[in-house]
């Protein structure tokens, strides 16, 4: 479904503007999300020793069955800013919480962009009554608070999917997110806040937001750099009644695995989208430890920007992953060419298979190591040169 058009769920409204965070007047700042209802909120954060602000606030508050709203700043991570940061990031939520006449507690924050910097409160008080003020219910206003959520993004990230209630009438998980570098994450810069009319006790929002983001967020990576500011949050406030569980935890898993993947599709720099098939290991665990490794290897992913079928980078980075396999069974695939079987080259043409790499964005591995259950599917993207000047002078 096209960004523009992406619904919100019952009883949600959004917003998003400019407030002077970032310099540059006509890109967005400051995102809302707001429940007209108590809803339960639950969150997955980052895993990074050194957080953010608005994670130590936000972790204090998920899960409830209160939560009425989700504030977000871009251009500002609010990470390492001290006392001073914490008082600001409550500051936001309390003026959030005043206007929506709810409690202080009941308002989640996320924020994104430069570690290590002040926010620009004398510019964010102003911003957040007008925030308020914008807040709507249309495709346009959830669109808006997806642009208030970017910083290096060159698109809004939205999905959404719809479900049966048990009364017979329709349920929505409706969701929006940003990242497109400092991406490994482990529960990285990315933020999610996914949004539903089912509903859900604290116990299961808590329980299905980590499965969706195991199987999502935590199996992308762009660089390897796990971020101070991860954090996916989920409000359902149950405007459309109870669901099947099962159903609904496929709808967000759903949701959370296009948001995923469109931040790996939009990473900075990258001209190749690559899917990663891990199978055969003892656990499912093995096989995404080895993914990772070959999604975070420099090496694979120099090779795949120029085209080069040179598996043994990728084998290499499975053997040093840490799980064990016999290195004498493994097959190996690459955008559907067999250059490797039983841990031996097949007979194929390189320039075929880098044909096959070059002509296309999107590029699948298929790692087959035959001696077990165990499975992953992982997403990353190559290392451009693009990637290395946009980070040179991130803030240069």
């Amino acid at each position: 479904m096209p960004a523009e058009s992406v619904p919100l769920p019952a009883g949600f409204s959004a917003a998003g503007l400019h407030c002077g965070v970032k310099s540059d007047s006509a890109k967005y700042d400051l995102a809302l999300f707001v429940s007209a209802r108590p809803a339960t909120a639950a969150g997955v954060f980052t895993q990074n020793v050194v957080v953010g602000a608005p994670v130590t606030v936000s972790r204090e508050r998920v899960p409830t069955a209160a939560a009425r709203a989700v504030v977000v700043n871009s251009g500002c991570s609010n990470v390492s800013t001290g006392e001073r940061g914490l008082e600001n990031a409550r500051e936001m939520t309390r003026l959030i919480a005043c206007d929506l006449k709810c409690r202080e507690e009941d308002v989640a924050i996320c924020s994104t962009g430069v570690i290590g910097q002040f926010l620009k409160m004398d510019a964010i008080r102003p911003g957040l009554s007008r925030l308020v003020e914008s807040l709507g219910d249309s495709p346009e206003h959830l669109r808006a608070a997806a642009e208030g959520m970017r910083t290096t993004d060159t698109f809004p990230k939205l999905s959404t999917r719809t479900l049966a209630s048990r009364d017979g009438g329709e349920a929505r998980v409706t969701g929006a997110g940003k990242g497109a570098a400092m991406i490994a994450p482990n529960m990285a810069t990315m933020l999610a806040v996914v949004t539903t009319d089912a509903a859900l006790a604290p116990e299961a929002a808590d329980r299905l937001l980590r499965a969706a983001v195991d199987r999502s967020f935590n199996r992308i990576s762009v660089d390897g750099h796990e971020s101070t500011s991860d954090t996916v949050l989920l409000l359902a406030n149950g405007a459309a009644g109870e669901c099947d569980e099962e159903a609904l935890a496929a709808a967000l898993n759903a949701v959370c695995e296009d948001l995923a993947t469109d931040i790996i599709r939009d990473a900075e720099g990258a001209t190749h989208f690559v899917t990663i098939d891990v199978a055969g290991l003892s656990t499912d665990a093995d096989a995404t430890t080895i993914a990772r490794a070959v999604a975070d290897s420099p090496l694979v992913k120099t090779a795949i920007h120029g085209a080069d079928p040179n598996w043994g980078r990728i084998i290499s980075a499975a053997g040093y992953a840490g799980p064990s396999f016999d290195p004498g069974r493994f097959d190996l695939d690459i955008n559907g060419h067999a250059v490797c079987r039983g841990g031996v080259p097949t007979e194929f043409d390189e320039a075929t298979v880098s044909e096959a790499i070059r002509s296309h964005r999107d590029c699948t591995l298929t790692l087959n190591f035959n001696d077990g259950p165990g499975t992953c599917r992982f997403w990353t993207c190559d290392l451009t040169a693009e990637y290395v000047r946009l980070n040179a002078d991130y803030t240069t």
